[in-house]
């Protein structure tokens, strides 16, 4: 299905929790967030009738996320309900890694296709700082561990943040030339507490982060033929077993291309991250609707997916982090 603006939309994102297991600066406060009661989170039957209203609109697509989705009980049967629907060709999850080397081998064997981890420094003391707590052998643990189960491609998030990991950032490149991993940078975006006091002067553009690789490590070569599920550009230094992607949701909107919907664990569909606009499907499932009127839903979704986000306007205090929407 397209939406008014000629866009196909065929990947959902799909928040399983609001929890997690680390406490990271950027995300939220340093005493967490009130999490949801369990009777408000969508259970693994409500997703599944999700998914299943969602292919007839033309989802293929289905990464999972959180909070950090590996800490729900029951993530690798879910994964495998999801494998099951005959018309989902791709299954992905974003995590930070902490308990993903005991658990990959099993992912894999559910259905999960591709991983992203967040990682913002190589650090221990300074990952440590940043989690308010994490563990980064763990995290290592979980991106080899990866690679050995076969995952493609296996993807490391960066946010670059000035005056933190802005001295790292060329390290975390330098990864791609030994290993065939995808080091992809985010800009900064004023969300939640990244809107914060601490976070102001600390954005770095994706064009300077360019700047920064090829001074040290040479030129990058765009790789024109990655055409991946999300609004990452990609580019390769010579000789190199993995990418550099760069996600530019503040210099270079990227609104034009974006092929997605998101629920979050609450059940609301989100037809844009940085848009208000939600639309509870829970009440729906649990108001006894079929397929039909959950797709009618998806549609209705789908047509009022509006042209560019709002990113550019103040992330209004009293919105929700982004561990509660599923970025």
């Amino acid at each position: 299905m397209q939406d008014q603006f000629r866009r196909p939309i065929n990947y959902l994102r799909i928040s399983v929790t609001d929890r997690c297991n680390l406490r990271c600066i950027y995300c939220m406060p340093p005493d967490g967030v009130k999490s949801f009661q369990h009777a408000e989170i969508l259970t693994f039957e409500e997703i599944i009738k999700v998914v299943q209203a969602g292919v007839r609109i033309g989802i293929r697509k289905i990464r999972l996320t959180g909070g950090e989705p590996l800490i729900r009980g029951g993530i690798i049967d879910l994964v495998d309900s999801i494998n099951n629907v005959p018309e989902i060709d791709d299954i992905a999850i974003t995590t930070n890694g902490i308990l993903l080397g005991q658990m990959v081998q099993q992912l894999k064997k559910a259905g999960l296709n591709r991983v992203n981890v967040s990682l913002d420094t190589m650090k221990p003391e300074r990952f440590k700082r940043i989690t308010r707590g994490g563990n980064i052998d763990l995290v290592w643990k979980g991106l080899n561990a990866a690679i050995d189960a076969g995952l493609k491609p296996v993807k490391i998030n960066t946010v670059a943040i000035r005056g933190f990991n802005d001295d790292e950032l060329v390290d975390l490149a330098r990864l791609t030339l030994e290993h065939p991993l995808h080091v992809r940078f985010i800009e900064l975006m004023p969300i939640g507490t990244s809107n914060d006091a601490w976070a102001r002067g600390k954005y770095i553009a994706s064009s300077e982060v360019k700047e920064m690789i090829e001074g040290t490590l040479g030129k990058l070569v765009d790789e024109k033929n990655i055409h991946g599920s999300g609004p990452a550009r990609y580019a390769r230094l010579p000789g190199s077993k993995g990418t550099i992607g760069f996600i530019s949701a503040i210099s270079n909107h990227f609104c034009a291309e974006c092929n997605r919907l998101r629920l979050t664990s609450t059940g609301q569909l989100r037809p844009c991250l940085f848009n208000n606009r939600e639309i509870d499907l829970k009440q729906a499932l649990r108001g006894g609707a079929g397929l039909e009127d959950l797709t009618r839903i998806f549609r209705a979704a789908v047509e009022s997916k509006p042209v560019g986000h709002d990113l550019d306007k103040a992330w209004r205090q009293d919105d929700r982090v982004m561990s509660q929407i599923g970025g």
